[in-house]
């Protein structure tokens, strides 16, 4: 198909808005229009932001209004109208699973540039079905002997400064992790017993890295030497958006995406792309099959709605995009400028877009970084950030247009009234 750039729909009206009735209004006039049942339901001033929420109703729980990204201790991204509206309309058909998967795998592979894609229930289950399909290949027995080889192809290779949290998906898909602190000890590791290579993306983005750290190309060029697949997690990496294509074009073997996050699909896809014989084993390990990954099953609606919150991640333009959100920013740095003893101040972070860091006088504001952050998650309305010992840092980049006046309103509120008074 062929993409129109669009601006993202959520990025703010031009000029800053002030802290007005008419520009409250404003702001709310535009949530209501274009962000849908959670933008419609603030009011005016209101502390009970969310208050209406479903999840009130529902469960009797607050939700938050977000400074922090898209994590998924919080609920990740925010879909789109156009998305909500894919996956209503989805759940109104049935079809062969295995030819939607098929579709959105060429869809995937398209706009990746990479040989093949498939849809994953995330981008966790994205690494472990990455790591079955090194293991098992096309071997159907190999395939039902996972997550337990009885082979000796089983290792995945990398460095100590690359190991992280959710590495532990990849011993789920069968394989040994072991890790070596350099380079040259990776490098005479790889023997018959090495499936794959694992590297994290995220150390591209690193301006000031540690001597010795190796970067994804680092290990491309060690598994091109060796014939070993090279397995990269660029979950978290958008934007920049030429994270959807530089790993695929550059011969990484298997690149890792959330589907969710910055694409702003289904919080529960993600996006598995790479070479063609490798995308087929992880299909073999995958849903509908009963294999490994049959409890990673991914609902067609999910399908559907992740395909076209890529189609309109393409379409977008990205720089328009940043620009709301470094505006939203900028909004709330200048409501706090005359806070006494606290200093919020724009950091460009690792993305390429701009985020808020706080700090404060604790002879002026008597609070450690978590317990400033406790208290507002316990406030009206509920506000989360990333605490530090310092303060904390925060983005915008989940807020709908508007959100950043009540951010700002709540923050200046509670430091003034936690401040000690001369």
């Amino acid at each position: 198909m062929k993409n129109k750039t669009i601006a993202d729909p959520d990025a703010p009206r031009a000029g800053a808005l002030e802290m007005t009735r008419r520009g409250l209004i404003a702001a709310l006039s535009g949530l209501a229009s274009a962000c849908g049942t959670a933008a419609s339901k603030l009011q005016e001033g209101s502390k009970a932001w969310g208050h209406d929420s479903i999840y009130t109703r529902l469960l009797g729980i607050r939700p938050f209004l977000t400074c922090r990204g898209h994590t998924t201790k919080v609920g990740g991204s925010r879909m789109p109208p156009e998305v909500i509206r894919a996956i209503a309309e989805a759940n109104d058909y049935f079809v062969d699973m295995y030819e939607l998967n098929d579709a959105a795998g060429r869809r995937i592979a398209e706009v990746t540039g990479a040989e093949a894609g498939l849809v994953t229930a995330g981008s966790y289950s994205a690494m472990v079905l990455a790591s079955a399909a090194c293991l098992s290949g096309t071997d159907p027995e190999k395939v039902k002997a996972l997550p337990h080889p009885t082979w000796d192809r089983v290792e995945c290779l990398t460095q100590t400064s690359h190991r992280f949290g959710y590495d532990h998906a990849y011993r789920a898909g069968g394989a040994t992790l072991v890790d070596f602190e350099t380079k040259e000890q990776v490098a005479n590791a790889i023997s018959g017993k090495t499936a794959f290579l694992a590297c994290l993306a995220s150390r591209d983005n690193n301006p000031n890295p540690k001597p010795g750290v190796m970067m994804p190309n680092d290990f491309l060029e060690l598994g091109k030497r060796a014939g070993v697949p090279v397995v990269v997690d660029a979950a978290s990496e958008l934007p920049p958006v030429d994270t959807l294509t530089r790993y695929t074009t550059a011969g990484f073997e298997l690149v890792v995406i959330s589907g969710g996050k910055g694409i702003r699909g289904p919080q529960s896809t993600g996006i598995l792309a790479g070479r063609k014989d490798l995308i087929e084993a992880a299909a073999l390990n995958h849903s509908p099959n009963t294999a490994l990954g049959r409890g990673m099953k991914v609902g067609k609606e999910e399908i559907v709605g992740f395909v076209v919150a890529l189609n309109r991640y393409v379409s977008l333009d990205h720089e328009a995009v940043i620009e709301g959100w470094n505006k939203k920013s900028r909004y709330i740095i200048d409501q706090l400028a005359d806070v006494p003893g606290l200093n919020a101040e724009k950091i460009m972070n690792a993305h390429g877009f701009e985020d808020i860091s706080l700090s404060w006088d604790r002879e002026v504001i008597p609070l450690t970084g978590k317990e400033a952050a406790e208290k507002l998650k316990a406030g009206e309305p509920r506000i989360v950030y990333y605490d530090t010992d310092e303060g904390g840092r925060m983005t915008t980049r989940c807020q709908w247009d508007g959100e950043e006046i009540f951010a700002a309103r709540r923050l200046r509120e509670f430091f003034l009234a936690e401040g000690r008074t001369a």
